[in-house]
């Protein structure tokens, strides 16, 4: 199976599928990511270890701090006690409040989340209508200007001066 075709299973089975965890998983709290695929998580009661990522979500899913799982318990780990089964997006993490599956330590956590999530993304202001003398489609002004890269400004007298020697 090539990469781009096992990459869309896996974003296909992380995003679209419903999932409950069963006896034995539980949903944990990603705190931070130390390397080498492995994630320190918090479960509801406090209790923190590692978990480590199964090879089919490497370099196709990224987990950031405050992402929630569904791990399987490994019991010969010391360290790594466990092993990522379900990556749970916002979607997944509502339906599961609303089925009364998800835990009461981490409810208020989701909330607090989301509403941040909505506080972060401020509403544009509408924009006036313009007539067609002040619409210029040349005034790139309002866009976005990458820092990463150096500016060059070029001024109208050079660039009338480049124009007639191309005429001429």
């Amino acid at each position: 199976m090539s990469q781009a075709t096992k990459r869309k299973h896996v974003v296909r089975e992380v995003l679209g599928e419903h999932v409950v965890p069963s006896d034995q998983q539980q949903i944990v709290k990603v705190l931070r990511t130390p390397g080498n695929n492995l994630h320190e998580v918090e479960t509801a009661e406090g209790q923190r270890f590692l978990v480590s990522m199964p090879s089919k979500y490497r370099k196709n899913i990224w987990i950031k701090r405050g992402d929630f799982l569904i791990v399987d318990p490994i019991e010969e780990g010391e360290k790594v006690k466990a092993e990522i089964s379900f990556v749970l997006c916002k979607k997944h993490v509502r339906s599961l409040q609303k089925e009364g599956h998800w835990p009461e330590a981490f409810s208020e956590v989701a909330e607090k989340q989301s509403n941040m999530n909505r506080q972060s993304q401020p509403e544009l202001p509408a924009e006036p209508q313009l007539s067609g003398e002040e619409c210029s489609s040349e005034d790139d002004s309002d866009l976005f200007v990458n820092t990463n890269h150096r500016q060059y400004h070029e001024s109208e007298e050079e660039s009338d001066e480049e124009e007639e020697e191309e005429a001429a």
